[in-house]
């Protein structure tokens, strides 16, 4: 029974050394470094946002969720760009007005004529 014991503990360390072996010659596996806890993975483009920008919208999850600040920092961003889009809207729309003296209307065309 001795003998079996030594074989499983002889065998355990054998595994353990060749595990810190291979973990301090090649690491944790990792290619970057981990990102520290105030760096946030959510990028946005500074103006010009698009559907496809929002849609790639990642945020870090804590214990709880999604990390609150980063959340409203995007939600704040896209805010702004709506509000500059409809500054612009607005703009436009005022000086198709003061060009003409009226108001822009569209003819539409019924289908079936």
């Amino acid at each position: 029974m001795a003998i079996i014991g030594l074989y499983v503990i002889g065998v355990a360390v054998l595994v353990a050394l060749i595990f810190a072996i291979v973990w301090f010659v090649f690491g944790r596996g990792e290619d970057l470094p981990p990102v520290g806890r105030d760096t946030t993975l959510t990028r946005l483009p500074r103006a010009g946002i698009g559907g496809d920008d929002v849609r790639g919208l990642v945020f870090a999850q804590t214990l709880r969720g999604y990390k609150a600040v980063e959340v409203d920092w995007a939600l704040e961003k896209l805010a702004r760009e709506i509000d500059e889009l409809r500054d612009v809207v607005q703009e436009l729309s005022g000086r198709d007005v003061a060009d003409t003296g009226t108001m822009p209307t569209v003819q539409v065309r019924n289908i079936d004529e």
